[in-house]
């Protein structure tokens, strides 16, 4: 283990106010991570899923341990990604707690087929993957799953679903590329000539 042995401040000048306001300019894509097997199934929208490695293929996702998704993933070491396309912001809703549904209930409305592992997985996501956890981290409220990819089901669909200043967003490649294109630097500029 490479540790590198520091002295931490105790406390902290920053308050959770300040602290979530500047997190809410870095755009995240919307994810939603479920848990669970079977009717013991559950799940929830977030914005904190990153690769940690291609070889082997690894992802990691930053779960409170007080969502009712920690202990279904603890329980059978499994969880499904589910990287939502910008037509499914009703699904992020949904897994995010709005209209109060909680456990299966959340995953009516939308058609999931059973992963190897026994998770649920979004048919239509833009990608949806099915995780083996290899190690949980615990840190302050929160658990980091690192999770060793088993499965991937990839779409051809473009249109991806973001979360930045506390809205959900649609980024489309090709609409986006386009206006991008626009508005973008002349190319004579961009060589420095």
């Amino acid at each position: 283990m490479n540790l590198v042995p520091r002295e931490l401040m105790t406390e902290t000048a920053v308050s959770s106010a300040d602290f979530r306001g500047a997190m809410r300019h870095l755009t995240g894509g919307v994810s939603v991570i479920t848990a669970g097997r079977g009717k013991d199934i559950t799940g929830m929208t977030v914005t904190s899923v990153t690769s940690l490695a291609v070889d082997p293929p690894t992802l990691l996702v930053s779960i409170n341990r007080d969502a009712s998704s920690f202990p279904l993933i603890r329980r059978y070491g499994a969880f499904g990604v589910n990287i939502l396309a910008a037509d499914q912001l009703d699904v992020a809703e949904r897994f995010a707690g709005k209209g109060g549904l909680k456990g299966a209930d959340r995953f009516a409305g939308s058609q999931w087929v059973t992963a190897i592992s026994g998770v649920p997985l979004l048919v239509g996501a833009l990608s949806a993957v099915d995780c083996e956890v290899e190690e949980i981290v615990e840190r302050h409220s929160h658990g980091i799953v690192i999770g060793r990819v088993r499965t991937i089901e990839n779409s051809v669909r473009s249109a991806a679903l973001a979360y930045w200043h506390g809205q959900y967003v649609a980024v489309d490649q090709d609409e986006d590329a386009a206006r991008l294109a626009d508005v973008g630097v002349p190319a004579r500029s961009r060589r420095g000539v």
